[in-house]
């Protein structure tokens, strides 16, 4: 497959099945002129993984492309259009040419004094997951792990136990646009160390790359 990560959370996903983005949201740069979307699927309802005009954006070059998304991402990415589908946990399905297959249910806890919220990650035919911002799921071995590397809910620790249980042929990290430079460094040799039997594949921004 060939991956395109356009900063922190948005990535997208090229085989010979089709093409899908996840997650354009906030913090990343250039996924609203991409073209040839079958899929755009959100995580949940956080800015970070979800702009609104830019995902309107996105939309209008894209016509046909199916948003998927639980039912507060959903809400959070504006008016529905024809084939869009709100997913939970479990329900697999096909569209636009790939396998979809929903995981988790919550997003990480930030603080017990903020509301609980909806997290939905994805994997797509089984070969390539997104968890979103939780590591809540049962863990399941995929070829390429989507994996997130930073943030308020999350310890690096937790990162790299998901990834030893998923045990992907491939990690790229994600989620990072709050991590300094050193700060990046640091996970990402804690991974190789930690998950030596994980390739570490740590994408340039807006450039796409076979892995």
């Amino acid at each position: 497959m060939r991956l395109t990560h356009f900063g922190h959370a948005t990535v997208l996903v090229e085989t010979d099945e089709g093409t899908a983005l996840f997650d354009p949201g906030a913090y990343s740069v250039g996924f609203e002129s991409v073209t040839g979307v079958g899929l755009i699927l959100v995580t949940h309802a956080h800015p970070d993984h979800v702009d609104v005009a830019r995902l309107a954006a996105l939309r209008d070059a894209n016509p046909d492309a199916i948003l998927i998304a639980n039912a507060e991402a959903a809400a959070a990415a504006g008016d529905a259009r024809p084939g869009d589908r709100v997913v939970a946990d479990g329900d697999a399905f096909e569209a636009a040419g790939f396998l979809v297959e929903p995981t988790g249910a919550q997003h990480a806890e930030i603080h017990p004094a903020l509301p609980p919220a909806a997290n939905t990650g994805f994997i797509l035919d089984g070969r390539v997951w997104h968890p979103g911002d939780a590591f809540d799921a049962v863990p399941r071995h995929v070829d390429v792990l989507l994996l997130p590397v930073g943030g308020p809910w999350m310890r690096v620790a937790d990162a790299i136990d998901f990834a030893r249980a998923v045990a992907p042929r491939v990690i790229v990290p994600i989620h990072q646009a709050g991590l300094a430079e050193v700060h990046r460094q640091l996970h990402y040799g804690l991974l190789r160390n930690l998950v030596p039997g994980s390739e570490l594949v740590v994408l340039a921004e807006g450039v796409p790359q076979e892995v």
